[in-house]
């Protein structure tokens, strides 16, 4: 596995958490941290939403 998706499979992992703790209990980790759609977390955001769009590309791969 090349390393480029290890880092998009690590940000799809922290994407996948962020919303179930979102769906559960109703807590945005990545706001907590980082504060409500400050610069740092639209960028998270950005590259969580890239690696899933990378992540398409995962499945077909042998």
């Amino acid at each position: 596995m090349k390393i480029v998706d290890k880092i998009a499979l690590v940000l799809i992992i922290i994407g996948a958490i962020n919303w179930g703790l979102i769906g559960i209990f109703n807590f945005n980790l990545v706001d907590s941290i980082f504060g409500t759609m400050s610069v740092i977390s639209r960028i998270i955001y950005g590259l969580v939403g890239v690696s899933g769009l990378w992540g398409i590309k995962l499945l077909f791969d042998d």
